[in-house]
């Protein structure tokens, strides 16, 4: 049996030979498991989930501890998300949250809390922004969060309810979701 070489004159050729029967056996188990697909002309968009904003509202509006209101949305706007959360620490509060993705593709996301603004918006952003500016639409006034290379938020204080819009959306989008939800009546669980 012959001795195997010693350490020092291991290089690149013998690592590749040990790595490659690794490489395989992951390309076998990823077919197998029809994780992996071949897309000569790059990616395509996939089917977009739907959810019943109308159960996840009314199911909200029966456990929150603050009305809930379901906007009219433009048709080809499509409800993809659903979720609830807690802002954590002083003036915080349950959180509940619906996405769309517009008739142009964009998402926008509505959340509705309890918690203040102050609180709300950095447990959104994931960090903290200032206020710049604001914009009246309907009765409505909503406080505008831009930053540089982030979503844009807005917000508004509709007295019992915080409400807050982000995402992809044009500004155009952000005034259809804002006139909407002033035009909305809390829902009566």
């Amino acid at each position: 049996m012959a001795a195997d070489k010693p350490r020092i004159l291991h290089n690149n050729r013998d690592m590749l030979l040990s790595m490659l029967p690794l490489v395989l056996i992951c390309l076998v188990i990823a077919g197998i498991a029809s994780q992996c697909t071949l897309s000569p002309g790059g990616p395509t968009p996939g089917q977009v989930p739907h959810v019943d904003i109308d159960a996840v509202l009314k199911y909200d509006a029966r456990d929150l501890g603050f009305p809930i209101r379901n906007p009219g949305v433009p048709e080809g706007w499509q409800p993809n998300s659903g979720s609830r959360g807690t802002v954590a620490g002083d003036h915080g509060g349950d959180v509940s949250t619906v996405g769309f993705i517009t008739d142009k593709g964009r998402f926008v996301q509505l959340t509705q809390s309890s918690a203040s603004e102050e609180t709300l918006v950095p447990w959104v952003a994931g960090d903290n922004r200032s206020p710049s500016g604001a914009e009246q639409v309907g009765a409505e006034s909503w406080t505008l969060y831009p930053q540089e290379g982030s979503e844009q938020i807005w917000v508004t204080d509709l007295g019992d309810v915080r409400v807050l819009l982000t995402g992809s959306g044009s500004t155009e989008e952000f005034t259809t979701l804002a006139d909407a939800v002033g035009a909305a009546q809390p829902i009566v669980p």
